[in-house]
């Protein structure tokens, strides 16, 4: 007598990537990865944008310094961020999410950037998802679905 026939059993791993809110999770937590650490280094540069540009008078003023050198900070804040998602991302979205309020701040005391952010406000909303999915996926709790 042989064997019943079973269904090969999927991977934990193999299942937890297919499950759409685990690659929502994923997506995000690259995203707010990479593309902080990207925007930080760029404050070194000013190859994208003059960064200095998109500071705040008023904020400019209580800053010590020069736009530029408030830019230098930012970039190393934003470094820190990045990398603060990738090791702890229900932390780090947290984060990301209060460092672009304060962006949000920001550009709306200068004319003319509203577009820039409410921009960035859909990016806090992300950085909010990011945390809450990391609530269930970065410890690898599977809770209720």
């Amino acid at each position: 007598m042989s064997a019943p026939l079973s269904a090969p059993s999927v991977s934990p791993r193999r299942a937890a990537l297919s499950d759409p809110g685990h690659q929502a999770f994923l997506c995000l937590r690259i995203v707010f990865t990479v593309a902080p650490i990207l925007f930080g280094l760029d404050k070194f540069a000013n190859l994208l944008v003059d960064w200095p540009g998109y500071l705040a008078p008023w904020i400019d003023g209580i800053v010590p310094g020069s736009a530029q050198a408030a830019m230098y900070a930012v970039g190393v804040i934003e470094i820190v961020a990045g990398l603060v998602v990738a090791i702890a991302p229900r932390f780090g979205g947290w984060l990301v999410a209060g460092w672009l309020a304060g962006i949000i701040v920001n550009l709306l005391s200068i004319p003319g950037h509203y577009d820039i952010a409410l921009r960035d406000f859909g990016l806090l909303v992300a950085a909010v998802a990011l945390a809450r999915l990391a609530d269930k996926y970065a410890t690898g709790r599977q809770g209720p679905s």
